[in-house]
């Protein structure tokens, strides 16, 4: 399929997991896309793998500075943004009694702060046509025991992209939101347990975790045309945890 030639795509937290699946699935539709993220190895291993069709800019979503550097390459090389999934995000388990100021400044600065200036500082480069992704999750609508933090910030992602829709009226540029469920990435792993992480996605409708690949898939519709009559909505790609 092509359904993106020619675009340009910047994914932020792009390095692995669900940002790498989501940018692996833009190239072979025929972007070009940037990743964006923290750590160099990471980010250099998907260059390799993604091959002339990507590159690497390491920053923080946390730091305004570099995600001008990263929106000044974009402009010089490409010209334009047609498509940003704003990705990049963290998780800590804290029970209520147990939350510091720390964990919460940190998941916020990243998941929420982070995604906002991603986007803002994007919008000069966007045109007509142009599709905002935002990662939120199926935690952002269910009771999560010890996640109450991180499920905030993706509650609270959700709305954002409700009240932008209404910003961006008229604009010709769409926001949405994406919300996976159980994905195996190597975050998800480190932060829940592999084992923990498996008994979660057999206790989905589907009986299993999902897999990078299959979010990229849905990345990619929303990033296309084939999504043009979407703004301000949100898709589950959750094996259906938070549908039942």
């Amino acid at each position: 399929m092509s359904r993106l030639q020619g675009k340009t795509a910047v994914v932020t937290g792009g390095g692995s997991g669900i940002g790498l699946g989501a940018a692996k699935r833009f190239v072979d539709e025929g972007a070009f896309v940037y990743l964006f993220g923290r750590r160099q190895e990471p980010l250099d291993a998907a260059v390799a793998q993604l091959g002339p069709s990507a590159r690497a800019v390491r920053g923080s979503v946390t730091d305004l500075s570099d995600l001008d550097r990263l929106y000044a390459a974009v402009r010089d090389e490409r010209g334009s943004v047609d498509v940003l999934f704003a990705n990049a995000g963290t998780g800590a388990f804290a029970p209520l009694g147990q939350i510091t100021p720390e964990h919460y400044d940190q998941i916020f600065d990243v998941n929420v702060r982070g995604l906002v200036f991603a986007v803002q500082k994007a919008l000069p480069l966007m045109r007509k046509g142009s599709s905002i992704i935002l990662t939120g999750s199926s935690t952002g609508v269910m009771g999560t025991p010890q996640f109450s933090i991180y499920s905030a910030t993706k509650a609270a992602i959700r709305n954002l992209a409700r009240s932008w829709a209404l910003d961006l009226r008229g604009t010709g540029i769409r926001v949405n939101v994406l919300s996976p469920g159980p994905t195996k990435t190597e975050l998800a792993l480190e932060v829940v347990g592999e084992e923990a992480f498996d008994a979660l996605g057999s206790s989905t409708p589907i009986g299993r975790v999902g897999d990078p690949s299959e979010t990229g898939a849905v990345a990619a519709f929303l990033a296309s045309s084939d999504s043009s009559y979407m703004t301000g909505g949100e898709i589950f790609v959750d094996g259906g945890l938070a549908q039942v």
